[in-house]
């Protein structure tokens, strides 16, 4: 007589030092009344907390059979304890190893997502032929690494540098999720138009107007409190603007650091300084540098490295 085959081996999310005593077990499930009463979370949630998958992923993984809460196959919309076991099977680990996050120096006129008005969306890139000859990630292309492959924040269209695509939630949601406050630093060229408003002890300065705008040594003739106000104090959409590190490179370029990403926001925040800009370049996200990557090649993130 045959025996049953055994489950697929789980893995274990890490357990945290202390927790508040567990609630009943993996049939608890339904909606979120009375959650922040009992200290539980929705799975999901839950999940992506931990950095074990985004919540889309998991709920395809929990449709699927692949996760376990304290030992019992795990429901749909069930809420969770922190102290609770949850642990994901050797298909969804195998699934998410196969997974592939791409970087890609961006050119000017391409759009990061989908097509726009006739432009070529980045993912149109992403082909054997653009492939960085020095990237040393022992990884092979398949086009299939192109199925849910999507960009991890956006770039404009008139901008260039450091562009993330990916087909990990777990990278998604690091960098532009809800709680994200992952840096992203910038290069950006200026020209001086002139304060609005402002008022200048310089003859040559109170004469800048849109139409001679002051392109050689902005620095020397930008306001320093201007400075100040594109660093913090500024407001786009009706809405403060979170700090941000901003400093001269050199006489024409300022080097910019945010931690959040408003539409054209250097731009705009530019704008409302006196400056125009008229390149933009990003150079880093979180830990990883743009580096030596050319225009327009892309390469794969490797397994050591971390945003």
């Amino acid at each position: 007589m045959n025996k049953p085959a055994p489950p697929p081996p789980y893995q274990r999310a890490p357990r945290p030092a202390t927790a508040p005593a567990r609630a009943s077990t993996a049939n608890r499930a339904g909606g979120t009344d009375g959650a922040a009463a009992t200290g539980t979370s929705r799975l999901n949630k839950r999940m992506a907390e931990l950095g074990m998958a985004s919540r889309r992923e998991a709920d395809d993984w929990i449709a699927r059979g692949w996760v376990k809460v304290n030992g019992d196959i795990a429901a749909m919309g069930m809420q969770v304890t922190p102290d609770d076991r949850i642990e994901i099977s050797k298909q969804a680990q195998g699934q998410q190893a196969n997974q592939v996050t791409i970087l890609l120096n961006k050119p000017m006129g391409i759009v990061s997502g989908q097509a726009e008005d006739g432009h070529q969306p980045a993912i149109t890139l992403i082909q054997p032929q653009n492939r960085w000859a020095d990237d040393n990630a022992r990884f092979f292309f398949h086009p299939k690494q192109l199925q849910s492959l999507v960009p991890a924040g956006r770039l404009d269209i008139d901008s260039i540098g450091l562009l993330v695509l990916t087909q990990d939630g777990r990278v998604a949601r690091q960098l532009i999720g809800e709680e994200s406050v992952m840096e992203k630093e910038y290069l950006v060229r200026v020209t001086y138009l002139g304060a609005p408003g402002a008022t200048h002890d310089s003859r040559e300065l109170a004469e800048i107007h849109e139409n001679d705008p002051v392109t050689s040594n902005v620095q020397a003739v930008f306001p320093t409190e201007q400075l100040a106000r594109l660093r913090h104090g500024l407001e786009l959409d009706g809405q403060a603007l979170k700090p941000a590190r901003i400093s001269w490179q050199n006489p024409e370029q300022l080097r910019v650091v945010l931690t959040e990403g408003k539409k054209r926001q250097i731009r705009r925040m530019c704008e409302l300084v006196g400056l125009k800009v008229v390149g933009l370049k990003r150079v880093r996200i979180g830990q990883l540098m743009l580096g030596n990557l050319p225009l327009g090649q892309w390469r794969y993130l490797a397994p050591h490295e971390r945003f």
